[in-house]
């Protein structure tokens, strides 16, 4: 870890939990279509629209990585079979959106982000759609990637690429931080970077993978990590 330069930081439930997020966006959706749209809470159930997002998802293989995309597709198939006209589609995923961006951080998050973004160049990578300028921690990050952006998810390479070549630095100075073992710290470590691995939830590491270089539960574990990196850049400077 003394040679870290850069920290590609993944967010959801690396940052805060998004299943808790996800599950209240998504009623707050449904409660906005049952009021103003009820053909389409009398026509589906929870069954039916994950079955239409099946559908969706088989129609558009190239964009699974863009979770945007697919969730404005669902809504235009549900306002069309419902009889009503797809115009309804932008503020609906609207409702959602803003609920999807009202997040709570995990309490080590906040201060130690800060830090770290002092020494390191942060940049944020992610497979989801978190706005972080309506999170209100943009300002901790020199970059975001994201697999919308790029074209392609986490654990393929090319994301991973992306960042790198942002970061301005070397492969092997750059430590991607996440919580997923395949997608986050697998794919990072194929794309050449150092990791380690955010299991905030006390998990056991996967048996089939190699293992991270390190492993932490929170970022203020993150930092002391990283006190040796931080050490040899103040010699520098």
């Amino acid at each position: 870890m003394h040679n870290i330069r850069a920290i590609t930081l993944d967010l959801d439930d690396t940052l805060w939990a998004i299943g808790p997020v996800i599950q209240r966006a998504e009623e707050k959706l449904w409660q906005h279509l049952a009021e103003n749209y009820p053909r389409i809470a009398s026509s589906f159930s929870a069954d039916d629209v994950h079955n239409v997002r099946g559908t969706v998802m088989e129609e558009f293989p190239d964009f699974w990585h863009d979770f945007r995309f697919l969730r404005k597709k669902v809504l235009e198939r549900l306002a069309l079979t419902a009889g009503y006209s797809t115009d309804l589609v932008e503020p609906a995923f609207n409702i959602f959106d803003r609920a999807r961006n009202d997040v709570l951080l995990y309490p080590d998050v906040q201060p130690h982000l800060e830090q770290l973004s002092q020494d390191f160049a942060l940049i944020a990578l992610t497979n989801g759609n978190a706005n972080l300028d309506v999170i209100g921690i943009s300002h901790h990050f020199q970059h975001v990637v994201t697999a919308s952006e790029v074209g392609v998810a986490k654990p393929a390479r090319p994301i991973f690429d992306a960042a790198i070549l942002l970061s301005g630095f070397s492969r092997e100075e750059i430590l991607h931080v996440g919580d997923h073992p395949e997608t986050d710290i697998d794919g990072a470590r194929q794309a050449g970077l150092r990791t380690a691995w955010m299991n905030r939830i006390n998990a056991n590491w996967p048996a089939h993978l190699a293992p991270p270089d390190a492993e932490v539960a929170t970022l203020k574990d993150l930092a002391q990590l990283l006190r040796p990196a931080r050490g040899r850049r103040n010699e520098v400077e």
